[in-house]
């Protein structure tokens, strides 16, 4: 597993004005990368010519996630503007702007069905939307939470919301239920794995979590001492087919670890340190925190990592 992993920076992707805090690969093959940024712009990269393709402009304020239709013919976004903004990828422009959060829109994800999108708010509210529907207000309101909704993600009829309360919520909606399950502190993201029995959870203890959602037994607790998440929302993921847990860190760094074991396989380094000239005082110097971490979805092993200076690194294996 790890000497066919992507640990060498093939890519860098650049031209934010701002950390970049939402970071996706397109469906199917993942030949492209969309990112958002604090600079307000969203950009479409081709992740293999790690060229820019386009620039969409139209949030007012910070663009806090994004998410991608199956055939990548429309995306989501949201973020400050307290609304969810629909766009066509081709013609650059919003097709739909959905309003009834009171709060910055922390995630948005796709439905089950491409005319059903799920949003969560600092506003510790979770809504859905009906994009068959020509009404922009909300379909659904769930508001168990008791503190803003951090990260959203949907598989089939579930609905998976972590909170700040240190909770995250399932919602059963074919049923009409919701489960709670307590992490205790404050969570950041959440990554559901391809059969929802599980989910990987990251909070601000610098611990990820995966959970079992069945009965809400705690299956693996990934540490580091590479690996700081205490102030800032970073956003981890499952890679290689749910058997890799993926993550930025506060440092600067990128850790993976091995799902099974819970061992750390490789601790990656976002930015080369630079020697400074002598003399240089270098008292307080800080790396730049990695707020997002995506996986390729198609077969090419390869993830990209998003920094707070505003590039986003593409990892590939290293050449044989």
């Amino acid at each position: 597993m790890t000497a066919h992993f992507p640990t060498q920076q093939i890519a860098s992707l650049s031209g934010h004005n701002g950390p970049v805090h939402a970071l996706t690969y397109s469906a199917g093959l993942g030949q492209y990368v969309l990112t958002g940024s604090s600079d307000r712009t969203i950009r479409l990269f081709n992740a293999n010519k790690a060229s820019l393709v386009q620039s969409y402009t139209g949030h007012g304020y910070e663009v806090l996630d994004i998410s991608v239709t199956e055939d990548n013919a429309r995306f989501a976004s949201c973020g400050g503007d307290k609304s969810v903004f629909v766009w066509d990828v081709a013609t650059a422009k919003t097709v739909r702007r959905l309003a009834g959060h009171v709060s910055r829109v922390n995630s948005v994800a796709w439905g089950a069905a491409a005319d059903v999108l799920v949003s969560g708010s600092f506003d510790a509210s979770v809504k859905l939307w009906d994009l068959k529907s020509q009404n922009n207000k909300p379909l659904m309101s769930l508001e168990e939470a008791r503190d803003g909704v951090s990260s959203v993600a949907v598989v089939e009829h579930q609905i998976f919301a972590g909170s700040v309360d240190g909770r995250v919520r399932t919602y059963d909606i074919r049923m009409g239920m919701v489960y709670e399950d307590v992490v205790g502190h404050p969570v950041t993201s959440l990554s559901p794995t391809k059969l929802a029995d599980s989910v990987l959870v990251s909070s601000l203890d610098s611990t990820l979590r995966l959970m079992d959602l069945a009965n809400g037994k705690l299956l693996q607790a990934f540490k580091s001492p590479d690996y700081t998440n205490t102030a800032y929302r970073i956003r981890s993921t499952l890679a290689n087919k749910d058997a890799i847990a993926l993550s930025g860190s506060e440092d600067g760094a990128v850790v993976a670890w091995d799902v099974v074991s819970g061992e750390v396989i490789h601790t990656l380094q976002q930015q080369q340190q630079q020697q400074p000239p002598q003399g240089t005082a270098v008292a307080g110097k800080k790396n730049v925190v990695v707020s997002a971490v995506a996986w390729c979805p198609g077969r090419r092993k390869e993830f990209a990592s998003a920094g707070g200076n505003g590039d986003v690194v593409l990892w590939g294996v290293p050449d044989e």
